[in-house]
């Protein structure tokens, strides 16, 4: 009896020993497991400021995620390229992280223009890929089922942000001014402004022949001095915001004070620096002094960082492409843990269809500036923002959804 209870203790503390190091290794497995994300960002080239700050704060969500236990477990790794805004080295940046990093998802390129050769490689590769700035109309359109936008439609958002600037500034006549060597930008002044002014009432005084320049250009003198004698109401600006600054200032040093109008790409804090008697409306879906407990604290937490970051400005703030991203891949980390993502190298092809499938029925994710879903061409349904900027600060006018009957923001 004695022998028998021995045995039958004896056994019991081999199975809990067995179950012990069952667990053990499960952990060590566990630890030493992976979710591997993927980015390409322009850390270099002229859209380098924005791809520096996607970095950091992609750095900042990877230590978030990591100190909070990973992912079901997994450590975090999120794999970074710089494309330098070129389209061949982001469609390069993309092949490298599906055969190089084994990278379950891609947030990225930022640029339409590095998006409009991208996109087809993510499909063909059968990867998704999201964009954190594309907003030229059609790009994820045209490479469905893996191609996504966490970004409106610049058409979308013009319809809203035109009837507003016409009304609070009494605009009858606008004139055109943009970057030819940015898809968006030309996109901007030379099809979706001019449409939607003219349905608008507003003239378009030089549609025909809008004045340009390009990436880079420090002198704009000879285009401003064009604009003046066209003598408009308001100016459309088709640039990102580091390139409008050059021209804004030389609207200010010819005296040509004049409402002004663009995308989503004058977003930035800087440019209200530039001349902080000219108005500037733009529409958003995020911007740095945004009200709200989320977008509070990512600008609490990131803030500081990015100031911290060597060659970056010192009064820098947080960008909407840096609130996307970081949605972005949030949203991967959403999908890994609720759409039966394993992370096992042998099911890699079968959860990145998971993965894709997961985020295309999205519906209400929480983003930073409210619920985040898809529509059927890849780009985002949020809310955004008309605001105006003027002595220093944005301040939203008008909130707008981008979806067609308004549901889902």
């Amino acid at each position: 009896m004695v022998n028998m209870m021995g045995m039958r203790a004896h056994f019991a503390g081999t199975l809990l020993a067995a179950a012990a190091m069952a667990a053990g290794a499960s952990a060590v497995q566990a630890q030493s497991r992976e979710v591997v994300i993927g980015a390409i960002v322009p850390s270099s080239g002229p859209f380098a400021e924005w791809g520096r700050t996607n970095t950091v704060t992609l750095k900042m969500l990877e230590k978030q995620v990591n100190d909070a236990g990973g992912v079901n477990g997994a450590k975090l790794r999120i794999a970074i390229y710089d494309d330098a805004a070129r389209p061949a080295q982001a469609a390069n940046s993309l092949r490298k992280l599906v055969g190089d990093d084994k990278a379950l998802a891609v947030a990225g390129p930022l640029t339409s223009s590095a998006c409009e050769v991208t996109f087809p490689v993510a499909n063909q590769l059968k990867i998704v890929a999201t964009s954190q700035a594309s907003s030229k109309p059609g790009v994820a359109k045209a490479n469905r089922p893996w191609a996504f936008r966490n970004t409106v439609d610049e058409g979308i958002l013009a319809k809203v942000s035109v009837p507003y600037f016409k009304k609070n500034f009494n605009v009858e006549s606008v004139a055109l001014i943009y970057d030819a060597k940015d898809a968006v930008s030309t996109a901007i002044s030379t099809r979706i402004m001019p449409a939607v002014m003219t349905a608008n009432g507003v003239k378009v005084l030089n549609e025909k022949d809008p004045l340009s320049f390009n990436t880079g250009d420090l002198d704009v003198s000879a285009q401003v001095t064009k604009l003046k004698s066209l003598n408009p109401d308001g100016v459309v600006i088709g640039a990102d915001y580091s390139q409008a600054v050059t021209v804004i200032r030389e609207m200010k040093r010819q005296g040509l004070v004049k409402p002004v109008i663009g995308g989503t790409p004058l977003i930035s804090s800087a440019i209200l620096k530039a001349a902080p008697e000219i108005p500037l409306i733009a529409p958003a879906t995020f911007y740095a002094t945004m009200k709200g407990a989320r977008a509070e604290r990512f600008v609490a937490e990131l803030q500081p960082l990015l100031r911290k970051e060597s060659g970056l400005p010192p009064e820098i703030e947080p960008s909407m492409y840096d609130a996307n991203i970081y949605e972005i891949v949030s949203m991967y980390i959403d999908a890994v843990k609720t759409a039966g993502v394993s992370g096992k190298p042998e099911d890699l092809e079968a959860d990145r269809t998971k993965l894709r499938d997961h985020v295309a029925k999205l519906k209400g994710f929480e983003g930073l500036g409210g619920p985040i879903g898809f529509n059927a061409d890849g780009d985002a349904i949020k809310a955004f923002y008309i605001v105006q900027g003027q002595n220093g600060a944005w301040e939203t006018k008008v909130r707008g959804c981008s979806s067609a009957n308004g549901g889902g923001c």
